[in-house]
């Protein structure tokens, strides 16, 4: 009997371990400790399936949206939404060019991934259910539950699975940690990488880095709605400040790449907000507003299906 205990005591502990391995890449992916609903041993309800063409002067993405990996279990505490199939079809230049001034991501996604689940870094989630109120609540900082899994992805009342932070799931997939892997596209045209880039922006063969975003928590406190000190909560808790980091205000920079040697404009999804980007260099193309989880034709309800209002926070 001593001996049965005491390996089933071994088993709870190898768990428990797992489980807090897997929760610290959580606080190491938000920078906070974010809520993750475990680890990622689902299989999904079904079959990816994907394809990528060219047409013409256009790069056509199809899919259905489901993932090419485990994900975490659906639904959970934090979201109710059960995966399930979409019918995605979108259009990008296959030779994007940079627009005369850049453009800020709606409520729409900010491109879709090789394996066709959509990039959709923002949340329907407001302070006090107000979007007027201008304080949007960032996903992956902890501030609110929504019940993404390893791979910082969860699921729309539509049952469209989304990426809102670096899909680790599908990096793993691509055997692309550790190198500069081409994991999406944006929709202006332009190439998605994963955290890792080159050193030097003239070779693509150059050792690769992992990507520092260049946005910080501003000081001082919040001139409004909730109150309190600026803690990374809220999107308008963030700003960019040039030189602190690798990568610009749209989280990208122009260097060689495997994929296009001689250089080009591109983005990274990496694990400091904001996480995906959240501004276009070039122009998004309008098929990502109809499509997709959070454009118009998609959404629906925020996924966590509301909570109360914040109590305001006084400055202090």
């Amino acid at each position: 009997m001593p001996r049965i205990v005491m390996s089933l005591l071994c088993v709870l502990v190898l768990m428990t371990c797992a489980w807090l391995a897997h929760d610290s890449e959580a606080f190491s992916q938000a920078g906070r400790p974010g809520k993750v609903a475990g680890p990622d041993h689902e299989q999904p309800p079904g079959e990816n399936r994907v394809s990528i063409t060219i047409d013409g002067d256009r790069r056509v993405i199809r899919s259905n949206g489901i993932p090419d990996h485990p994900t975490g279990r659906f639904p959970n505490r934090g979201n109710p939404n059960r995966i399930a199939a979409q019918d995605y079809s979108f259009s990008v230049p296959a030779k994007p060019v940079e627009a005369d001034r850049p453009t800020r991501l709606g409520m729409y996604p900010f491109g879709v991934a090789v394996n066709g689940v959509p990039f959709d870094p923002a949340a329907a989630e407001w302070w006090q259910n107000d979007r007027r109120s201008g304080w949007q609540y960032e996903p992956l900082t902890g501030g609110i539950n929504l019940g993404v899994d390893g791979s910082f992805a969860h699921v729309q009342p539509s049952g469209a699975y989304h990426y809102h932070g670096v899909p680790t799931g599908l990096i793993d997939k691509l055997k692309g940690r550790d190198k500069m892997t081409l994991i999406g596209w944006a929709a202006d045209g332009f190439p998605i990488y994963g955290p890792w880039g080159v050193t030097d922006p003239k070779d693509a063969a150059s050792p690769v880095k992992r990507m520092r975003s260049s946005y910080r928590v501003k000081m001082g406190s919040r001139p409004d709605g909730p109150g309190g000190k600026h803690d990374g909560t809220f999107v308008a808790d963030w700003e960019f400040v040039s030189g602190t980091g690798d990568l610009d205000d749209g989280h990208g920079t122009f260097g060689a790449t495997p994929e296009f040697p001689n250089g080009i404009y591109h983005y990274h999804v990496t694990d400091e907000f904001p996480f995906i980007p959240r501004q276009f260099r070039g122009t998004p193309d309008r098929s990502f507003f109809r499509g997709g989880p959070g454009g118009p034709g998609g959404g629906g309800p925020p996924p966590g299906g509301g909570r109360p209002p914040a109590k305001k926070k006084k400055n202090t």
